[in-house]
């Protein structure tokens, strides 16, 4: 299987393909205008405080004030033997302590949000999920600085090793060079990447980090509440440090600018893959070259066909989506169970797919077509768990149930392809739904059949959409000419290309 990262980088845009084995696996996109923050480290200024939901709203210098719950308000001790004292001590704010071998952080608990958080209180927070429909930014007091092959956690004296990694042998080797090496106090997690990873790559990145937090701290000591203290990286060195490992096969990049750029990134912190980076100096497009742009319109749509001939319909509000699952034209051979059954298995692989493709987060309902037979249940349960397997989101599943659904969380950090690609229709303001023609028509025959007696004169003029015209004209002929003779008034059609479909001028002859 090969695996390519594909960036198509422009002054207004930049997109970033994954491929695998020909197939667009995902998909990001990052536009000036519309920069993600997720990572960004604010110096905000708490504005209000609900004991209510146990929650507090900072201004980070948005249009829309953030977020943050007590669970992600952190607290500071002056030694680590503190952790769980009777005593409160005090919220790490906006002066954190530059020596992490004398202090450590925990997370909260069993404390009210007032008495940690005072309105008009300075704090640093880390924007751990961006501002999504009509929400702000999900804050955090928990800082993480990830990094190529380590995530530094300056607030906790603590050593993660990442799940993927399931040797345990590996995972005690890994814990034990972290140990020789870090600060007292100092808290890291090891990524994935780090796997194969020599001691001197742990420590040149370790000290990279330390450096990087010591930066923020002074910098968090400017008087300017809000303003920012950290910007994470753009999507181009995102990807490379999050993306570009040595199962990648090819980095290739369409602009000479960005590759230079990635080049002395890879060079730092990953050398041993600049042999996997390329300038795409091709005539046609990048995109295009590899078949991407069809792919990536496809990803917005709402019917997904399967090859099979079954389809899927995905429908997303705020907080949930579903996901339905149709056998379309597929009417299959002898039997209706196996029908089903291969539609639901065909589905369960594409969904997995389109989840991870189109990041579509938050609560997920998928309605299968149902089963009868148990054995079928089970594995199809048992091929949808497989098929998650390549998310790097977080992600619980719930047991199919006996209506044939499941329920699934999918961790969202950041808005969804559709919501990055699309706006709400300004006929319909995201509704996907307008009232229909006929019921138009009569809302005008109500209105015109309730004044016609207190309006002069003998004629009425009805401006409308040309479509609304249409019926009015054709399929309502007979309505129109009844109206006519109730109200003694002449009824005058007048298409109009400039109107709203649900809109409508009804002009009285004085």
């Amino acid at each position: 299987m090969t695996t390519e990262i594909l960036i198509n980088s422009r002054s207004y845009e930049v997109r970033l393909a994954l491929v695998e084995s020909g197939t667009l696996s995902e998909f990001h996109l990052q536009r000036p205008t519309e920069r993600g923050l997720m990572g960004n480290i604010y110096k905000g200024k708490v504005v209000r405080v609900l004991p209510g939901m146990q929650a507090a709203f900072v201004d980070i210098g948005l249009e829309r004030t953030g977020f943050l719950y007590v669970d992600d308000i952190y607290i500071e001790d002056s030694t680590p033997d503190s952790v769980g004292s009777e005593e409160s001590p005090p919220v790490h704010t906006c002066e954190p302590e530059h020596d992490i071998t004398e202090k450590t952080s925990h997370r909260v608990q069993n404390h009210n949000i007032e008495d940690l958080l005072k309105e008009g209180q300075d704090i640093i927070v880390q924007v751990s999920k961006d501002p999504i429909g009509t929400k702000g930014a999900r804050l955090t007091c928990h800082i993480t600085l990830p990094c190529r092959n380590l995530v530094f956690i300056p607030l906790t004296d603590h050593i993660g090793i990442s799940r993927k990694i399931e040797d345990e042998e590996v995972r005690i080797r890994l814990k034990e060079k972290i140990e020789q090496i870090r600060p007292k106090g100092a808290g890291f997690i090891v990524r994935t990447v780090a796997e194969n990873a020599q001691l001197e790559e742990l420590e040149a990145d370790m000290e990279f980090l330390l450096h990087l937090w010591e930066e923020i701290q002074d910098r968090s000591k400017a008087p300017e509440v809000p303003s920012i203290v950290y910007e994470d990286l753009d999507i181009t060195l995102r990807a490379v440090r999050d993306l570009f490992t040595i199962d990648v096969d090819r980095l290739i990049i369409d602009d000479e600018s960005a590759f230079k750029k990635i080049e002395s990134f890879v060079k730092t912190f990953a050398p041993e893959l600049q042999s996997k980076l390329k300038l795409y100096l091709g005539d046609t497009p990048l995109f295009e070259a590899h078949g991407l742009e069809v792919e990536i319109n496809r990803a917005i749509e709402k019917k997904v066909w399967l090859r099979s001939g079954g389809y899927i319909i995905i429908e997303s509000t705020e907080a949930l989506s579903v996901i339905d699952v149709n056998t379309g034209r597929f009417v299959g051979k002898n039997n209706l169970n196996d029908t089903i059954f291969k539609t639901n298995m065909e589905a369960a692989v594409e969904i997995a797919y389109q989840l991870r493709l189109r990041n579509i987060g938050g609560i997920i309902i998928i309605d299968f077509i149902d089963m009868e037979d148990e054995e079928h249940r089970e594995e199809l349960f048992a091929t949808f768990k497989s098929a998650v397997k390549k998310d790097k989101s977080r992600i619980n599943i719930l047991k199919l149930s006996e209506f044939g659904l499941v329920q699934m969380t999918r961790k969202r950090n950041s808005e969804s392809l559709y919501q990055l690609m699309c706006e709400p229709c300004h006929y319909c303001t995201g509704e996907g739904m307008l009232k229909s023609r006929r019921t138009i028509c009569y809302d005008i025959f109500r209105k015109i059949h309730r004044n016609a007696k207190m309006a002069g004169g003998n004629t009425v003029t009805v401006r409308v959409h040309p479509r609304i015209a249409d019926m009015l004209a054709k399929e309502e002929e007979l309505t129109t000419a009844h109206l006519e003779q109730d109200t003694g008034k002449r009824i005058i059609i007048a298409p109009a290309k400039d109107m709203h479909m649900e809109k409508y001028e009804i002009i009285w002859q004085r």
